[in-house]
């Protein structure tokens, strides 16, 4: 069991690296994370990781990890339910009734945008 966590722990690393370097004021998908990681069908375990950011001691902006239509799903791990709207507000992006607008002139595609790790 403690040899799965250790992986865990470094699937969730790597999630926390790309996702450190999504630029303010963009925002990605937890399927594109998926996909540059090399694990295409672990979205949700990117959802898990990004969940479990909120714990640790330095910024992951997880806010900026939208689902695969611009959806806010993610919203309910930030505390009070908007308080990931604000944050991706005060970047510039507009949200209407939980979905960014404009949403793919504003994705960032790490496989496009950053050479593999």
């Amino acid at each position: 069991m403690a040899e799965k966590q250790s992986d865990n722990d470094g699937f969730f690393d790597r999630v926390y690296d790309i996702t450190r370097l999504i630029p303010y004021g963009r925002v990605t998908s937890y399927g594109a994370i998926a996909r540059f990681l090399g694990s295409g069908k672990s979205a949700r375990m990117v959802g898990w990781a990004l969940n479990s950011s909120h714990a640790r001691p330095d910024f992951i902006p997880a806010h900026r990890v939208v689902n695969l239509n611009g959806l806010l799903t993610g919203k309910h791990h930030f505390g009070n339910s908007s308080t990931m709207q604000q944050l991706l507000e005060n970047e510039g992006l507009i949200i209407d009734e939980n979905k960014i607008i404009n949403f793919s002139e504003r994705f960032w595609d790490p496989m496009t945008e950053i050479e593999r790790l």
